[in-house]
């Protein structure tokens, strides 16, 4: 049975987490829920989620910690931060983390569930509205959905996986300069997003090994190029 969405819940407090798993759960929502920031960004970083809910104040990793991480990888899926901190300047600061909408313990059901059918039917328009497919050699890759369709199977794939995966087949068979694609990809040139952008090329060339005739050649002290066939 298709769900409303697939909802990241990172909560401490093993009760409150309980109770909202069982209410979300209860209105169709599929909820996987941590209890320490650490296991939201490993669970992220491995799965893909319709929206995150995260409370601030947790061991390991905190909330504002655990937003950055994803929003390291996409600005596309809605954080809601919920946190016993009432203060404006609060507030503040979790909208300048990448938050969409904060919420204040304790709070009604019912708020948080109004705001999730806002922030989720934005992001199903904004995804049909930009629906985005590749055929590459005898890859198909879905742009929107996360999905690499191969002659071995089908691959989910992370949101900055994709992002740069779909920049590269927007251009094929010329030579990238890294800070072109660091810019598009990533936001900004700088010597540190320069190394997570070569971790990132050595996982897509990975993904790309189903299919033998396409490339993805690091050109030295000039960039990369994305070689397809034609």
């Amino acid at each position: 049975m298709e769900t409303k969405g697939r909802v990241l819940l990172a909560e401490d407090d093993i009760h409150l987490g309980d109770v909202m798993k069982d209410t979300l759960e209860d209105e169709g929502y599929a909820v996987f829920h941590c209890t320490d920031g650490q296991q939201a960004i490993d669970l992220f970083d491995k799965d893909k989620f319709d929206i995150c809910l995260l409370d601030i104040m947790m061991p390991v990793k905190d909330g504002f910690t655990v937003a950055k991480k994803i929003r390291q990888q996409t600005d596309v899926v809605p954080i809601i931060f919920i946190s016993t901190k009432a203060l404006l300047e609060d507030k503040i600061e979790g909208y300048h983390r990448g938050a969409d909408d904060y919420i204040v313990k304790p709070f009604q059901m019912q708020e948080l569930l109004l705001k999730m059918e806002v922030f989720l039917r934005r992001t199903k328009k904004m995804f049909a509205d930009n629906l985005q497919e590749f055929s590459v050699g005898k890859i198909h890759f879905q742009f929107t959905n996360l999905k690499m369709i191969t002659p071995e199977g089908t691959i989910t794939i992370t949101q900055k996986e994709a992002e740069l995966l779909k920049f590269l087949c927007l251009h094929p068979n010329k030579i990238l300069k890294r800070d072109e694609i660091l810019t598009a990809v990533w936001g900004k040139d700088d010597y540190f997003l320069g190394r997570s952008m070569d971790v990132f090329m050595t996982k897509i060339r990975k993904l790309l090994k189903a299919d033998p005739s396409i490339v993805l050649e690091t050109i030295h002290g000039m960039g990369f190029r994305f070689t397809i066939p034609q």
